[in-house]
């Protein structure tokens, strides 16, 4: 292309006057302030608009939102001072489709948002549905609203006298939480909070908080209505409730004068009923593990019914197996068989008869003479005697097995010994003397000083009690034997 060409090509390009781009300009900043600042797009539908008058400030800015229940349904749209007051102003909201109806005796209160959110909000509450319905640009009256607390009233409210006062409450509400309980109080508290103070009484109390709170939700959840006649429904079957009531007074009566002596009843019983109520929590909480453990059961049971399914399903086949040995039996028991046989057994079961008595008699003093050793016998010969510096440290029929094992290998008959015993004799520089004896003291030497004998020598055999049964007898106490005297 020539230059000349190119030079009309650029000659006939239209271009955009400064004026008329000065003016495209003021037209999108006054439409940027117009939507910054609360404008509404000029085809979208008109909004709900709602007054509400405050007599205080209200420090709120645009657009502060609007609340119902915490969900936003609009926001502040503007906020103009009303003629002749210094404080008083007329907020005007915009109020969506959500927020609707809106009903006259409908109550708006300006309230702090969070910490992070900043500034106020207005929490408004539509009112009750038998009220009249406002239309859009109604005014609520300053009857209807209220506004936010500030700080500076509630510093002119705290005078001296107003903190002297809260000063004093403070300190005697201290004191009651934190002074120990005294005798008398102890006499009726419930047992897991006797002794402690106010304060530790409120903290020991805060164990139950979650369950009563998870308790209380699961109650307010199901008392929220989600459902379409959820209200209508219970308005319908408390009507039938009360009904059925009053079609039957005498019964009610009864039931009322009923309730009252049981009540009087458990009020009698105060003491033992608080008694009770603080030995539930064990209870509860060993039911608790109990539940625990038979929920950990149910596995292994249902493992088990299971696996005896099959058994059970070959039960029928196992029955119809035995019917025939059923019918033999019952023929076995028969008059011409079984009846057969006993008529043959009847003299010697009657001679049988004849020997029970003295049988019973044998088996009365064998358990008289078992009782005798388990009771007596027994324990007195698993006791271990304490003799030192002889002690061994083996019970008692140990060492009578041991000096039975000492006695056959003295005895046996079996080597160039004989039957005889032999001693080996022997000595020392101790000479022991025995008492006079039928053929006289004897005497010998010792190498060490002999201690004395166990247990001493009474002077004659122990007395037996006959009309006394052994199992009736104390156990000896081997090891409080008196020691006898060195010969």
């Amino acid at each position: 292309m020539s230059p000349a060409r190119a030079t009309r090509v650029r000659r006939h390009t239209p271009r955009v006057s400064n004026v008329q781009a000065a003016l495209l300009a003021i037209v999108a900043i006054g439409l940027a302030c117009w939507f910054v600042f609360g404008g509404s797009l000029p085809w979208a539908g008109s909004p709900f608009v709602l007054r509400a008058a405050f007599t205080a400030n209200t420090d709120l800015h645009i657009p502060s939102p609007v609340r119902i229940s915490g969900v936003d349904v609009g926001e502040v749209v503007s906020v103009r001072r009303i003629r002749g007051s210094t404080s008083a102003g007329l907020v005007t909201m915009h109020i969506d489709r959500s927020g609707l109806p809106i009903h006259a005796d409908a109550t708006a209160t300006i309230r702090s948002r969070l910490f992070l959110e900043g500034n106020f909000y207005v929490q408004l509450d539509p009112g009750t549905p038998t009220a009249a319905v406002l239309r859009s640009g109604s005014t609520l009256p300053a009857a209807n609203t209220s506004g936010p607390v500030q700080l500076d009233r509630v510093l002119s409210a705290l005078d001296q006298n107003a903190r002297a006062n809260l000063q004093e409450l403070v300190r005697g509400l201290g004191g009651a939480l934190n002074a120990p309980p005294t005798a008398v109080d102890e006499a009726g508290q419930d047992r897991s909070v006797r002794r402690l103070t106010g304060a530790q009484a409120l903290n020991l109390n805060l164990r139950y908080a979650p369950g009563a709170f998870e308790a209380s939700a699961i109650v307010n959840q199901a008392l929220l209505g989600e459902q379409p006649h959820d209200l209508s429904g219970v308005v319908s079957g408390s009507s039938r409730v009360f009904g059925g009531l009053s079609a039957n007074a005498g019964a009610l009566e009864q039931l009322i004068s009923g309730f009252d002596r049981t009540l009087g009843a458990l009020a009698a019983e105060q003491q033992a009923l608080s008694a009770t109520i603080g030995d539930l929590p064990p209870l509860l909480r060993a039911a608790d593990a109990a539940d625990t453990e038979l929920d950990a059961s149910f596995a292994p049971t249902q493992a088990f019914a299971t696996d005896i399914l099959p058994g059970v399903r070959r039960l029928g086949p196992a029955i119809a197996a035995l019917e025939p040995w059923i019918r033999q039996l019952t023929a076995l028991n028969s008059r011409p068989e079984l009846g057969t046989l006993l008529s043959d057994l009847g003299p010697a079961v009657r001679h049988t008869t004849a020997e029970i008595s003295p049988l019973e008699s044998l088996l009365s003093q064998a358990g008289t003479l078992a009782r005798c050793f388990t009771r007596v016998v027994l324990p007195d010969s698993s006791e271990v005697i304490q003799d030192p510096p002889a002690t061994t440290g083996l019970k008692v029929y140990q060492e009578m097995l041991q000096s039975a094992v000492g006695i056959a290998g003295a005895a046996q008959n079996f080597d160039g010994n004989g039957r005889f015993l032999r001693a080996s004799a022997g000595g020392g520089a101790q000479l022991v003397q025995t008492p006079a004896l039928p053929v006289g003291p004897l005497y010998g030497n010792a190498v060490l000083a002999p201690l004395g004998t166990r247990p001493a020598f009474a002077g004659g055999p122990p007395p037996i009690d006959s009309s006394r049964a052994c199992y009736r007898n104390p156990v000896p106490a081997l090891s409080s034997a008196a020691t006898g005297a060195a010969p």
